[in-house]
């Protein structure tokens, strides 16, 4: 029984992929670890070509493209190990990384998910992400995102849930919460799950001891395209319509009237205002087909 089962969905970043298997076989000392990538039918077989360099890594090739989700769920499938760590293909790991979080979820049979301290790749001195938010207002972040490194981020805490980009969870607790959700494909599920996750009785741990590095950015580039705005607009939503009860999303309704209008002011700004709302629209479109 490995200790770890590293699940990391990958599609056409060969290089950066190469760059956090080296980085997890260089720093997992005495750790028994099963590393699963999961090829998501990149072009020209470059993902399962470059996994199978590294001998220790299983390999795992959709024969479609199924998007983010659907490929840790394949994973998933796949896990052996008691915890599963989520990654993403552009970020690498530091020395000790899941020892904690190991640690963590021995003494506490309620954790569910532990969200390491994720650092910018290009400067190691600002946060990428120190686990995510939710706000009832209907809007989700990753809390520390672009500030510098300081001591206020170096002490654990109880958090909403785990960034995506590199997650530890509970191999029973996120199949019993149905694992990833495929119908968002990619962004904003790890917010979903944190509510699965919550609702199911679970808790989610910041653990600050746990370090990792992120490229950022790396799979769609400092600008969403339109489809990407859409998406995105879409599963925020779909987090607000479905999670909180038809009381309390009343109560936040001004609230999240405020969000979606300093959004869209953004939106507007950067020629992306019709995918936003179309997105927004979609996700209250499925809330009333489900009623």
């Amino acid at each position: 029984m490995p200790d770890l089962s590293i699940i990391i969905p990958s599609y056409s970043r060969a290089d950066l992929l190469a760059a956090c298997l080296l980085s997890i076989l260089d720093h997992a000392e005495t750790l028994q670890l099963q590393i699963i990538v999961v090829d998501d039918a990149s072009a020209d077989h470059r993902i399962f070509m470059t996994a199978r360099a590294f001998p220790a890594v299983e390999v795992i090739r959709l024969t479609e493209r199924a998007g983010f989700c659907a490929a840790i769920n394949a994973g998933l499938s796949r896990a052996q190990a008691d915890l599963v760590q989520v990654l993403n293909d552009d970020t690498e790991v530091t020395h000790g990384w899941c020892q904690a979080p190991l640690q963590r979820f021995h003494d506490n049979p309620q954790l569910g998910s532990v969200a390491p301290l994720v650092l910018q790749w290009a400067n190691r001195e600002k946060i990428d992400s120190a686990g995510d938010g939710y706000d009832p207002g209907g809007y989700a972040y990753s809390r520390g995102r672009n500030e510098w490194l300081s001591e206020h981020w170096l002490t654990g805490c109880e958090v909403f849930s785990a960034a995506g980009s590199a997650a530890f969870f509970r191999r029973e607790a996120l199949l019993k919460v149905g694992g990833f959700p495929e119908d968002f494909i990619a962004y904003f599920d790890d917010i979903e799950v944190g509510f699965k996750l919550r609702q199911a009785g679970y808790t989610c741990w910041y653990e600050p001891e746990s370090k990792m590095l992120h490229h950022g950015s790396a799979s769609h580039g400092r600008q969403p395209s339109r489809r990407l705005t859409e998406q995105l607009a879409c599963n925020e939503e779909r987090i607000f319509c479905r999670h909180l009860s038809s009381e309390h999303r009343w109560r936040q309704l001004s609230r999240h009237v405020a969000v979606l209008g300093a959004k869209a002011v953004r939106r507007w700004a950067d020629g992306t205002l019709m995918p936003f709302c179309m997105g927004r629209v979609k996700a209250w479109s499925e809330l009333l087909r489900a009623r």
